[in-house]
């Protein structure tokens, strides 16, 4: 057996990528997208068909052009997301613009137009992961909707008071950033990198999924955006792990063996101290983080100048 198939004996696969080429190769159970992804994706003539859709759609329903614009990208994605339901038995993220991070009602109003457009093509909210930022906002508006059935994957996640958070606030899915949480360090710390085990990512996220195991928090743990496959067979044993296609490919041919790391059974006989907090603490405690601060607001950032570019490349289309 690959040491694909053995990681999800234990361990659900998602695949991270807006190419529904990859999705279709290697049929994981779930798959997540966001805006950068969906901006590279564009550029391939394959997708065009999804670009033309989206444009007479928003054509159709809206007369103003800045509403037309918006509409545009927001059926743009749910397109996207359409088209990999038709793929995979799971579900699919769907990411609200970074730039209602700090926007409660703006985040649920976005989320509800997505929930409404995939309802719209017959695809049931059951199956779609509204994705938000781990701002403190973020959670808010994750509270109020999953309260509504709406399930949150909640994404830019980097600490474990965020975590803590997300989890209080009864979101579905938070996605730690292994990656990213590796780049920050190795810039930091002026190193080449770390064995796996050592991965300042991967110490993250097994802190956090003990946390929670042990707290018997029903909110699963999704490790995202890898460097190496070190890190993902470091996280074997985690609820999900949403992986690139070029490491979903590495593992499909790889033998050895893929040893579970992460145990809820060990986690729940750990002494570990239980944590509270409200709005100041959890921006304090965040604050005292650089690492989870400075990547929370480069990735909001990122993730807004995709959906900016997305629209500049798109607008003039409609108008």
């Amino acid at each position: 057996m690959s040491q694909l198939e053995l990681l999800r004996k234990d361990t659900t696969i998602v695949v991270d990528t807006g190419d529904i080429k990859s999705i279709e190769q290697y049929r994981p159970t779930d798959a997540t997208t966001n805006p950068s992804l969906i901006e590279a994706a564009i550029q391939k003539p394959e997708y065009q068909y999804l670009i033309e859709d989206a444009i007479a759609y928003s054509k159709k329903k809206e007369s103003s052009p800045s509403k037309r614009c918006t509409l545009l990208i927001d059926k743009l994605f749910v397109n996207f997301g359409a088209a990999i339901l038709e793929l995979i038995s799971g579900r699919v993220s769907t990411e609200v613009d970074a730039r209602l991070s700090f926007d409660v009602a703006g985040s649920i109003q976005k989320a509800l137009r997505f929930i409404a457009l995939y309802e719209e093509v017959g695809i049931s909210r059951d199956r779609i992961l509204i994705k938000l930022a781990s701002t403190w906002e973020g959670g808010l508006a994750a509270q109020e909707l999953e309260k509504q059935g709406i399930h949150c994957n909640m994404t830019l996640l980097f600490s474990l008071p965020q975590a803590i958070h997300c989890a209080q606030s009864n979101a579905t899915l938070i996605s730690p950033f292994v990656g990213r949480i590796l780049d920050w360090y190795k810039s930091h710390d002026k190193v080449q990198g770390y064995p796996p085990a050592e991965d300042p990512g991967v110490r993250s996220v097994t802190t956090i999924y003990n946390y929670f195991k042990k707290f018997g928090f029903k909110t699963q743990i999704m490790g995202a955006s890898f460097r190496n496959a070190g890190e993902i067979l470091e996280l074997a044993g985690c609820d999900l792990l949403t992986i690139s296609p070029q490491f979903l490919k590495e593992l499909s041919e790889s033998n050895g063996e893929v040893p579970r790391k992460l145990d809820p059974e060990k986690a729940k006989t750990m002494d570990i101290p239980q944590m509270s907090f409200d709005e100041p603490t959890f921006r304090y405690l965040l604050n005292e983080d650089a690492m989870a601060t400075e990547k929370l607001a480069e990735g909001i950032r990122t993730f807004a100048k995709a959906t900016q570019k997305l629209e500049e490349q798109l607008s003039h289309r409609i108008l």
